[in-house]
């Protein structure tokens, strides 16, 4: 399986995502999937496999990923630090919808003890820092660059 970018995959997940509702449902996946010739899957095997009736982008990323490193494409390391983004911005994705705001955001530090009131920005400017088409919410390709940022 080739490897693809970020952006490529988004279009892909667009138009597989028929009803456009944001998710690719079991269906719609494993229809992709018999397209392009690499279904080996029954829907109750795809279903155990992604827990899920329908997958959000960062899900889809998350499967995508998974058949790559299978199917023996990318450099582990790489798609280790992907999976592992895409499992950190679920978290703070509290409502699943794709996108962080920055009341989730504050939510998640808040738990996680890592907000303190009289030390922190506020949470909108953390987003706004990193919200590049300025929706006032982080995708994940956003919370990605903010993560790999502050890695650095």
């Amino acid at each position: 399986m080739c490897l693809l970018s970020q952006s490529e995959l988004k279009r892909i997940f667009e138009k597989v995502d028929v009803n456009g509702d944001g998710f690719v449902s079991l269906e719609e996946l494993n229809r992709m999937l018999q397209m392009t010739g690499n279904s080996h899957y029954t829907i109750q095997e795809l279903e155990s496999l992604v827990e899920n009736q329908s997958l959000d982008f960062s899900q889809f990323l998350f499967f995508y990923n998974g058949e790559s490193r299978a199917s023996g494409g990318g450099d582990s390391e790489e798609l280790e630090l992907e999976s592992d983004l895409i499992k950190t911005f679920r978290v703070f994705d509290l409502d699943g919808d794709g996108f962080i705001t920055s009341h989730e955001l504050e939510s998640v530090l808040k738990r996680l003890g890592m907000w303190d009131e009289t030390n922190c920005n506020d949470s909108g400017t953390m987003i706004r820092f990193y919200d590049t088409n300025f929706d006032g919410r982080l995708d994940f390709q956003e919370f990605k660059n903010m993560m790999l940022v502050s890695k650095a």
